[in-house]
C-alpha cells in the first residue's frame, strides 16, 4: 500500500462555522461529528477533521484544493458572491485577482479562522 494521507485536524474558533464555511464554498458534505471532530470530505478521501480551539489564538495553516476548471468558476463564484476577499499570491500581496501558475488558475482566500485556502486547477511544477 502506497503513503496517503488520510485526515488531518483544523484548529477552530468554531468548528461548526468553520466545516459549513468550507463545505459550502467547496461544494463538499459536511459530515456527521466523530468525537470531537466535525469532518470535511474532499474528493480524494481525505478528510478536514475541524476541532475547537481553546488554546488562544489559532496559528495560520494552509490548505490548498486541487479542482477543475469547471469547479473553479464554480468555488470562485461563491467566493465572489460571498464577498471574501481573494488574492493571487499565499502573501495576500495582489488583491482582487488570480494567478495563472502553470498554465491554469488559481486564488487564495481566508477562512473564520485564519487559515489560508487556496484552490488551483493545475499542480504546482506541472508546467502549463
Amino acid at each position: 500500500m502506497s503513503v496517503q494521507l488520510n485526515h488531518t485536524i483544523v484548529a477552530a474558533r468554531d468548528k461548526k462555522t468553520s466545516a459549513d464555511f468550507l463545505a459550502t464554498i467547496l461544494g463538499l458534505r459536511v459530515g456527521a461529528p466523530f468525537g470531537p471532530f466535525i469532518p470535511v470530505e474532499t474528493g480524494n478521501g481525505v478528510t478536514l477533521d475541524f476541532m475547537n480551539s481553546d488554546a488562544g489564538p489559532i496559528p495560520s495553516q494552509h490548505y490548498a484544493f486541487l479542482v477543475s476548471e469547471e469547479e473553479f468558476d464554480t468555488i470562485f463564484g461563491r467566493i465572489r458572491q460571498a464577498g471574501i476577499a481573494y488574492y493571487a499570491d499565499p502573501g495576500h500581496h495582489v488583491v482582487g485577482q488570480i494567478n495563472h501558475d502553470d498554465g491554469g488558475r488559481g486564488a487564495y482566500f481566508e477562512d473564520p479562522n485564519g487559515h489560508n485556502l487556496e484552490i488551483i486547477t493545475r499542480p504546482y511544477g506541472s508546467g502549463g
